[in-house]
């Protein structure tokens, strides 16, 4: 700072200050910004670009740079690829006007490493009015940033296990509730074997990471242990997220298992063909479930319990519709689940 210019340029009183103290404020206020933590410049708004005439210890630190690589420059070589043009030119703006601003501004240190900065720049005008200077304090919100987004993943996160858990809760209830009970031993193992079935699902989203899972892949989960080598499947790759995912198993589950003790699967000569394509406009799924060789449909019209879960996954908590048809030869079921998130590749 010139002679010339230090008589132009009063700075503010201290807000507190005893007398000594007041009598040495320049001196303090030079040792105050040289050993502040806070990184601070200050900028000569007479010359041309803003160079920076000062710059204190938190300054070099933060930005990793020398003083010779720092004196003379405009602060916008701590600009980078991903800085925001928009704060950019915010900063500007009040660089004309000659006000404060407070902007946070992503900012890159020598190193090529990106810092969140909150800049807060202020003008200093001479006792006639003109300006002068302009100061620069900045505080590093890169760790804040960080923390505000691990929370905002963790809300995410717990906000998705306790959908998930509700989702897993109410299969379970409607397992529960729908079950024959009228024998305790096969009550009993009738809900095992069913939340047996919602584990498998349940186990290969965890594998995923949650991530969609393919109708095929599905369909082999549930139905490879009851005809490992008797059912054909056909179908493109449609994937289903994790909410379908559990009530679509559960579905698959029950009507292996009927194949299997009333239908196809129970007759040697049985056949299972299991067939899925998109729904309509791309949105959700078709599901044909075929048995051939079963034999013409049952005498008894009352629906079997596990019928009556079949309907309840597809039609109470999928939101689709169920028709099942018997011929001389078989019996086919028709499943249409709407959207849902259901993605078709």
């Amino acid at each position: 700072m010139t002679s010339n210019s230090t008589k132009k340029l009063h700075g503010d009183l201290p807000s507190a200050s005893t007398k000594a103290a007041l009598a040495d404020r320049k001196e303090l206020a030079a040792v105050a910004f040289e050993r502040t933590r806070m990184p601070m410049v200050v900028t000569d708004a007479r010359k041309p670009d803003l160079p920076i005439v000062l710059a204190n210890k938190s300054f070099l630190e933060l930005t990793g740079y020398a003083a010779e690589e720092v004196l003379g420059r405009n602060c916008r070589f701590l600009q980078g690829p991903a800085t925001s043009p928009i704060a950019v030119a915010e900063i500007r703006a009040a660089i004309a006007e000659e006000r404060e601003v407070g902007v946070e501004i992503l900012n890159y240190k020598k190193n090529g490493e990106p810092f969140w900065n909150r800049l807060h720049l202020s003008p200093v005008h001479g006792d006639d009015g003109r300006i002068l200077y302009f100061f620069g304090s900045q505080i590093d919100m890169t760790e804040y940033r960080r923390v505000e987004a691990l929370e905002a993943s963790e809300h995410r996160l717990l906000m998705e296990v306790d959908h998930r858990s509700k989702n897993v809760l109410a299969i379970v209830d409607s397992i529960v509730r729908l079950s024959n009970s009228d024998d305790p031993a096969l009550y009993a193992a009738a809900i095992q074997h069913r939340v047996q079935a919602l584990a498998r699902a349940h186990n290969l989203l965890a594998e995923r990471g949650w991530a969609n899972i393919s109708v095929e892949e599905l369909v082999q989960l549930q139905v490879t242990p009851f005809a490992a080598t008797r059912a054909a499947l056909s179908g493109p790759d449609i994937r289903l997220p994790a909410t379908v995912v559990q009530p679509v198993a559960l579905v698959l589950h029950e009507l292996a298992v009927n194949a299997a003790r009333h239908g196809a699967l129970a007759v040697p000569q049985g056949r299972l063909s299991i067939s899925w394509m998109p729904g309509p406009s791309d949105a959700g799924f078709r599901l044909r479930w075929q048995e051939a060789g079963a034999g013409p449909a049952p005498r008894s019209t009352k629906r079997g319990f596990g019928t009556v879960i079949v309907g309840a996954m597809v039609e109470k908590q999928l939101k689709g519709r169920v028709e099942k048809t018997w011929s001389d030869d078989g019996l086919l079921i028709e499943i249409e689940v709407p959207s849902a998130g259901s993605t078709a590749r």
